[in-house]
């Protein structure tokens, strides 16, 4: 089959014919692996810390798509870039080649750790994201959980990597780090709230282990850090961080449960 760039026009993708392969038998997760919608090829995604590759490791990843028959690369939300497309039988062998760590597609862990260009990179910068998102990263990805969470740093209020919808999120400022918790998106959208403001590197990074043991040590299973927060409420975790009350540094908090309104979307049969 002929190996086609996800740059290419959707209508040129050449997939793999379905009589040619066996009905796909892992499950989501097993080998890093995820199956596709036809029931038959997998994508796999490989860890990459704070989204940062070099050119090598771009050509690796191109040369191991195509030996393997890869049907699209695509760069994913998680900052990640997926292969798409690939027989049962490569999983192990592409792995092999590409000498990566899976990146946390799926299961009860930290799926992913979110960081934007920050001081390094960014003219709009005001902390270095990237520094501080490598710490995090390498203390908490892929780590279990009692369900997925979701961390996101972005090195100024533009919040690049779409913070306040994170499980827990940093957020630079001039006078240091805004710590964020309790963001969603999903079918029940939520913004987080802030409970720390103008926090040092370490200070953040000691808020953000007190989330994490607070969400371990209360959680019931499956139960996601939202509903913890609601069900036992901010002071339940901002009390033993000795922080102040939420409701002081936030001009208004969005209430569990209720949800942003979706826009009206109107089409030719409502005009």
């Amino acid at each position: 089959m002929r190996y086609t760039s996800a740059v290419s026009d959707s209508a040129n993708l050449q997939p793999i014919a379905q009589t040619e392969l066996p009905k796909a038998r892992l499950a989501d997760g097993v080998k890093g692996a995820v199956i596709q919608r036809d029931r038959q090829t997998y994508a796999v995604a490989p860890h990459l810390p704070c989204g940062l590759v070099t050119p090598d490791l771009l050509r690796r990843i191109a040369d191991v798509a195509e030996r393997y028959g890869c049907q699209a690369l695509k760069l994913t939300g998680a900052e990640r870039i997926a292969l798409i497309g690939l027989r049962e039988q490569d999983i192990d062998a592409v792995w092999r080649d590409l000498g990566l760590e899976p990146g946390g597609l799926t299961g009860d862990r930290v799926r992913s750790v979110r960081v934007c260009p920050g001081t390094d990179f960014c003219k709009r910068g005001q902390q270095n994201s990237i520094a501080i998102g490598r710490i995090v990263d390498g203390r908490y990805h892929g780590k279990p959980m009692p369900n997925k969470v979701k961390i996101s740093i972005s090195g100024c209020p533009n919040q690049c990597t779409e913070t306040s919808t994170k499980d827990i999120g940093l957020v630079g400022t001039k006078r240091g780090w805004d710590i964020l918790v309790g963001g969603s998106g999903g079918a029940s959208p939520r913004l987080g709230s802030r409970i720390a403001r103008g926090q040092s590197n370490e200070s953040a990074l000691a808020i953000v282990d007190g989330i994490i043991a607070f969400y371990r040590a209360c959680a019931r299973p499956r139960e996601r850090l939202v509903g913890v927060l609601a069900r036992l409420g901010f002071d339940a975790l901002t009390q033993p961080l000795n922080l102040p009350p939420t409701a002081s540094l936030n001009k208004s908090v969005m209430p569990f449960g209720e949800q942003a309104r979706p826009a009206v979307v109107r089409t030719d049969d409502t005009q």
